[in-house]
């Protein structure tokens, strides 16, 4: 009895001690698993910072700018210059958090509007305390909540208003917050005091704004204005590589249009048709910058909505083609006229070809702030072929054994005829803007394709 006993009690320890062990694995096994998806977590994270920085190198010094802005700032508070403006040293901390923009022109914009907000904040606010004071009691009270209804409800419809929404919209924003507080805290202030606190308030927005405009303009500066010329170029070339692609791998002698769904070149479109609100965003700021580089005073910055309002028209027009040559299958044609069919094809690679030609000469006359070459001003070959194509396609009945090349043909007439007025608004870009004579352009980029009516 005694030996079953101990039998059995060995035989429970033994499952006991296999039970313990292999919880132990299991939890060493969970550790391990658990620190390699935080390995691979961490991993990952670094690899997207490092993909962000390699991107646009821009980012990270813009960081450091905003880190160093925050830093001169923040001595304010050890120096005993400022020891008498006590806590309202902070405005100048926030300010430099809320004005400091990734360029040049929005830093300027977003500083001065905060500025001039304040200001005109505090001069009314102050006015209006002033004023309500003659009344006393529940008088004064009451005039403050009428004057801060009129201010605010003024404030707020000028903001829809289109010329002040695109320039001063954070002002007025500024000014209704800076006008509420002055008005709210007025009723149980002296008016010395309230006087006092809004001149301390003001002088240290200034700091703020000041300290950013030093650091944006002098460190490193990233101009509004060349990321809006660099996005016209750009823009260009994504419509001529759509083009050049198009003439390569559709109409080219061994090409076909079967099974182009995944080719990277009909996608370029998309990049010009989500340009517009970066922009018209580049262009408000770019309208606030000084002279710098290239650019001169006045420099014809509407010009360049003009010019992306067509990039946008042709990719439209492209969005359509790229679309239909998807969907094209060649048994959804007849070859019952196979010369037919090979004349068209031809006449699509020219304009193709020498449109994506006439876009990479423009791109080029953008991006070198150089004249258009005046090498080959009579209409160009994609032209021609465009008129030509036009003349046949009303005149020729068999054209509708090929229709849907016909189609294809006729869409890419419409880009060509769209480009000429993208040429025409690059011209008046270079006129405007006083570019340089093409002939101080290097040999090595110079294209000489251009279309002109």
């Amino acid at each position: 009895m005694e030996s079953a006993l101990r039998t059995d009690i060995s035989s429970n320890n033994g499952v006991g001690d296999g039970g313990f062990l292999a919880a132990c694995r299991e939890r060493r096994l969970w550790l391990c698993s658990a620190a390699e998806r935080l390995r691979c977590t961490v991993v990952g994270f670094a690899g997207k910072l490092g993909k962000i920085a390699r991107d646009d190198p821009r980012r990270v010094a813009h960081s450091l700018k905003v880190g160093l802005a925050l830093t001169l700032v923040s001595v304010l508070y050890y120096t005993p210059l400022f020891n008498g403006w006590g806590e309202t040293t902070i405005w100048a901390v926030i300010t430099v958090v809320m004005v400091m923009e990734f360029t040049v022109g929005a830093t300027l914009s977003k500083g001065l509007c905060r500025v001039l907000g304040t200001l005109a904040a505090g001069l009314v606010g102050v006015g209006a305390h002033l004023v309500a004071d003659l009344c006393g009691g529940k008088g004064e009270a009451i005039l403050l909540a009428v004057f801060l209804f009129i201010a605010a409800s003024a404030a707020t419809f000028s903001r829809f208003i289109p010329e002040v929404k695109e320039r001063y919209d954070y002002a007025m924003a500024i000014f209704i917050l800076t006008f509420s507080l002055v008005t709210v805290s007025s009723y149980r202030d002296d008016p010395e005091d309230l006087i006092e606190l809004a001149h301390e308030r003001i002088t240290t927005i200034l700091v703020g704004v000041a300290i950013c405009l030093f650091t944006t303009f002098f460190v490193f500066p990233i101009w509004a204005g060349e990321d809006l010329h660099e996005l016209a170029a750009g823009n260009l070339d994504s419509l001529a590589e759509f083009l050049e692609g198009m003439g390569s791998e559709c109409f080219g002698e061994n090409s076909s249009c079967e099974n182009l769904e995944g080719k990277a070149f009909l996608q370029l479109y998309k990049s010009v048709l989500n340009s517009k609100a970066k922009e018209d965003s580049l262009i408000t700021f770019a309208k606030w910058e000084p002279i710098h580089g290239k650019f001169r005073f006045r420099h014809p910055w509407n010009q360049y909505q003009k010019l992306g309002a067509l990039c946008r028209q042709c990719a439209s027009s492209m969005e359509a083609l790229a679309s239909f040559i998807i969907t094209l299958k060649k048994a959804q044609y007849p070859e019952a006229n196979p010369e037919l069919y090979l004349k068209i094809r031809a006449t699509c690679t020219v304009m193709s070809l020498d449109s994506a030609k006439a876009l990479r000469e423009l791109s080029l006359t953008v991006r070198t702030m150089t004249g258009p070459s005046p090498i080959n001003n009579d209409v160009s070959k994609g032209t021609k072929a465009s008129s030509d194509f036009r003349a046949e396609l009303s005149e020729d009945v068999a054209l509708l054994q090929v229709i849907h090349v016909a189609i294809v043909a006729s869409l890419l007439s419409d880009i060509v005829i769209q480009i000429e007025g993208i040429t025409e608004s690059t011209n008046s870009l270079a006129r405007l803007a006083r570019f340089k004579n093409p002939a101080e352009r290097s040999q090595s980029s110079n294209v000489v394709i251009n279309i002109e009516e």
